[in-house]
């Protein structure tokens, strides 16, 4: 007798623990069904909960992650955001299948309706977008149908007729219907939701570039030192750092720029009153204040747009003190008033659309300065009496003043005849670079690489390139001095709080 109750207890543990997980199985096909209806946008269901993650971690953890982990820290918390996305709408399911059994009596209804229904109700509430939501409900639903397939209710639940050892044989072949069918919906939903909401509305790239950008981007080539394995002048991947995981998808047919503030009047700017100005292009340079001394997220690329002054100008704004950016990510950073007189309002890069992940349809570049403040997606200039906190120093961030000057070593080549090349990138901001030197024996002695020719601007990085004979191992170090006749500081500072600094040096075997 006793030996049976314990069978009936482990027999009712399998048929529990094979309902939880089909469960499981629920709230993955509920993430892939929102994501298959909306792809990767703020109405994705797991975009708020990734928002809500960012937002009550401590400034303490957010900073150790980005000097700790870098890029890797961001997707460990988006994987959260996911993991707990996924065990909301495992809990939804459950229930939506235990009140499929509770009401089954006096009128049956199907535990993939009730677990369908029920979960487009927090998909709404996290994201107000009906599609996702209901891509949501589908996703989970067909889950819980895959496992009733066949059955009378989904094994484990009150309403399955079977039993005993026929009751642990229906729980497999329901466990095995739900993961297939989890597997289906992953896949089908990865594939519908790659292709949406990749970039707002933003015009698809055809044909040739204009006249004058095609100039500027062959001139960046021509210029570019010809050596292997470094980046040449104009970027081909430009480093992205953002709040959020998830970008905003942002209508160039709605956006609009308000200024406001302290401001003789309150104006607003649509695209088409930005294109109608007087175009610019420039090339401009940007660093993270986050990133480590030889980090690479520091880029460069070639931006068409309107000078903020144009805009400012038109308000007879008065000798204040500071300004604030805000975005549509709710991103807002505040700096010296005085910055905005070579502020840039970009809507093109490289000639094309800006991408969506760098600030479709208009972002601020702000030159010289770290690339936290040159906010993308930009909706509001508010012009400030008083000094206000930006995002990043309510973190315990200083990066809104000059980039600190850097020369990156990148490139390590061993050449025929057993000489040795390495080259990088230097960047000063508005100073520019005026020299690099390279030390092949620690620091003792130095000599002058060979610069790049500078591009067009005045907020521009430069290529470096020395090539030597090498006289056993050794520790090449490398240092810059801009346009104002300041040397690259040797002391080495984390990027916390006020950026990276220190001369770069790599030990090299011949």
């Amino acid at each position: 007798m006793t030996d049976d109750l314990r069978e009936t207890d482990r027999s009712d543990f399998r048929l529990v623990a094979v309902e939880g997980v089909i469960a499981l199985l629920a709230g993955i096909a509920a993430v892939a069904g929102s994501y298959a209806a909306v792809g990767f946008t703020p109405s994705f269901v797991a975009a708020p909960v990734s928002t809500f993650v960012v937002a009550t971690t401590p400034s303490a953890v957010i900073t150790w992650s980005i000097q700790t982990l870098g890029d890797l820290g961001d997707q460990l918390g988006f994987l959260l955001a996911l993991t707990l996305t996924v065990l909301l709408f495992a809990v939804t399911a459950a229930i939506g299948t235990r009140a499929a059994d509770a009401i089954s009596a006096p009128v049956p209804v199907p535990a993939s309706l009730a677990v369908g229904l029920l979960c487009v109700v927090p998909a709404l509430a996290l994201t107000g977008a009906p599609i996702s939501a209901l891509g949501a409900g589908i996703g989970a639903g067909l889950v819980v149908a895959a496992a009733s397939f066949g059955s009378t209710a989904v094994p484990g639940s009150a309403g399955s007729t079977d039993s005993g050892t026929d009751s642990i044989s229906a729980a497999r072949r329901s466990l095995l219907q739900a993961i297939a069918g989890t597997i289906a919906i992953g896949s089908i939903g990865g594939v519908l939701g790659s292709g949406r909401g990749s970039g707002g509305d933003t015009p698809k790239p055809s044909g040739p570039v204009a006249a004058d950008v095609g100039s500027l981007l062959a001139e960046a080539e021509d210029k570019s030192l010809a050596v292997n394995g470094l980046e040449g002048l104009l970027s081909e991947e430009f480093y992205q750092v953002d709040i959020n995981s998830v970008d905003p998808v942002v209508s160039a047919s709605d956006w609009n720029l308000r200024v406001t503030g302290v401001v003789e009047e309150e104006s607003s700017f649509s695209l088409s009153d930005l294109k109608s100005m007087d175009e610019e292009h420039r090339f401009i340079t940007l660093r993270c204040v986050g990133e480590s001394l030889n980090g690479k997220k520091m880029d460069n690329a070639l931006w068409t747009g309107v000078p903020i002054s144009a805009l400012l100008d038109e308000t007879t704004v008065s000798d204040e003190c500071c300004v604030m950016f805000r975005a549509a990510d709710d991103y807002y950073e505040e700096f010296p008033l005085a910055a905005l007189k070579d502020g840039f309002l970009a809507y093109e890069m490289n000639g094309r659309p800006l991408p969506r992940s760098h600030g479709y349809p208009v972002r601020a570049l702000i030159p010289g300065h770290w690339g936290e403040i040159n906010v993308k997606w930009i909706t509001e200039i508010q012009v400030l009496e008083q000094e206000a906190e930006g995002y990043w120093e309510k973190n315990g961030w200083h990066g809104t003043g000059p980039v600190n000057t850097v020369a990156k070593l990148h490139a390590v080549n061993h050449l025929d005849g057993g000489k040795i090349q390495v080259a990088g990138h230097a960047y000063a901001g508005t100073r520019g670079i005026e020299r690099v030197e390279v030390s092949t024996d620690g620091g003792s002695s130095w000599t002058d690489a060979t610069l790049s020719e500078p591009l067009p601007g005045t907020d521009v990085w430069r290529q470096w390139e020395y090539t030597y004979e090498p006289n056993g191992p050794h520790e090449v170090v490398v240092r810059a001095t801009d346009g104002e006749g300041n040397r690259q500081p040797r002391e080495q500072e984390n990027a916390f709080p006020n950026g990276a600094s220190g001369w770069v040096s790599k030990r090299i075997e011949p």
